[in-house]
């Protein structure tokens, strides 16, 4: 094992910053004063009510109240969590205290036990430790389970779902289906779980919110790379091009030479008027009966050298008309759904006056969508 410096040692002793803002630290400690005020003030009017000679409020409500108002989100404030918890531990504790004599030991098994007791229970809640210690140590009966423990517990419960729900938080905490997870996200809800069931210790946040932040961050991280990105910085610029009235044999040539698989089609202005692709020299070669197809693709593209003709010697009788063009400051994640939902394969890219200046491809976006969301080197 590496020898720690005495710099590195203080870094692991040093208290990491909370990640909440002003606003949200007087709305915890706020409402943990006015949870446990409000507590006190009825537990006090039933007990002077009842005539009970038991103390009305205790230590361990002061550790349930940080959690219930301070971090409402995390399992273990949640209602069964701190009732449960609490009062459970309390009789594991009485039981204790009537057990075993030496307090000493009372107290460490009631701790032991009574965590043991919460994991089965799924009330894990750390006031609880302090509420079997307590009632072991001050060899209390198991009515302090129910008054002041049970009552004061019941009490900071409603407070809170009273106090966190005016403030908009969510208490309880129930869980809500993840966020949407980003194009190209790399986890789900199985892997989540699967990564905690290898972590094995407890964590004091829900799976649920836990892929929220997960999700949220890789969103982030996908809108800060890919989400403002634009065409212009993405397409083949220049793209090779025809016109109306080139013909057939030299618009295959040109594909062919260049590797592409579709040439915009253009007028004299460099504005696109239709798209030419493989799919429709096929087309008109009749591919849908394959056997022959290559001689009839060598037929359609050889010219006849006649005035007129019934088979199609131009660019501009075998065509796609209908072509959807985008502009260069198009964001690229707008494309996304017209390729993988609306069958393009193929976009122009024109700029302010309509002229062609790029062509986008399938191709193209799943390069930039893989750049944006590969971890950071």
């Amino acid at each position: 094992m590496p020898s720690l410096s005495w710099a590195d040692l203080a870094a692991r002793f040093r208290p990491a910053s909370a990640r909440v803002d002003a606003r949200e630290r007087l709305r915890a400690f706020a409402g943990a004063g006015l949870g446990i005020l409000l507590t006190a003030l009825i537990a006090r009017w039933w007990a002077l009510r009842t005539g009970m000679s038991a103390p009305w409020l205790v230590a361990p409500l002061g550790a349930s109240a940080v959690l219930v108002f301070a971090v409402p989100a995390s399992p273990l404030a949640q209602p069964w969590a701190v009732v449960g918890g609490n009062t459970i531990s309390a009789l594991v504790g009485s039981a204790c205290a009537l057990l075993i004599p030496d307090p000493a030991w009372a107290g460490a098994v009631a701790v032991l036990a009574a965590i043991a007791v919460m994991f089965a229970l799924r009330c894990l809640h750390p006031p609880g430790g302090a509420s079997a210690l307590l009632a072991a140590l001050g060899g209390v009966g198991f009515g302090f389970a129910l008054f002041p423990m049970l009552v004061d517990s019941l009490l900071l419960v409603l407070a809170g779902m009273l106090y966190n729900g005016l403030t908009g938080r969510r208490y309880p905490h129930a869980p809500q289906a993840p966020a949407a997870a980003p194009p190209g996200s790399r986890f789900s809800a199985a892997d989540l779980d699967a990564a905690l069931a290898h972590y094995n210790q407890v964590l004091d946040v829900s799976s649920d919110d836990l892929q929220n932040i997960l999700q949220y961050a890789e969103s982030a991280a996908y809108e800060r790379n890919f989400g403002h990105l634009q065409c212009a910085e993405v397409m083949s610029p220049e793209p090779a091009s025809v016109q109306f009235g080139t013909p057939l044999d030299e618009a295959w040539t040109l594909m062919r030479a260049r590797g592409v698989k579709a040439l915009p089609v253009v007028d004299r202005s460099q504005r696109v008027v239709g798209i030419l692709t493989r799919a429709d020299f096929l087309r008109h070669a009749g591919w849908e009966q394959r056997e022959g197809v290559g001689e009839r693709l060598r037929t359609l593209l050889r010219r006849d050298g006649l005035t007129h003709s019934d088979k199609p010697e131009t660019v501009g009788q075998i065509m796609t008309r209908e072509v959807r063009v985008v502009s260069g400051h198009r964001r690229i994640a707008e494309l996304v759904p017209l390729f993988a939902e609306a069958g393009h394969h193929h976009l122009p890219v024109i700029d302010a006056d309509k002229r062609l200046v790029g062509i986008i491809t399938q191709s193209d976006v799943v390069r930039a969508l893989h750049r944006a969301t590969r971890p950071a080197g």
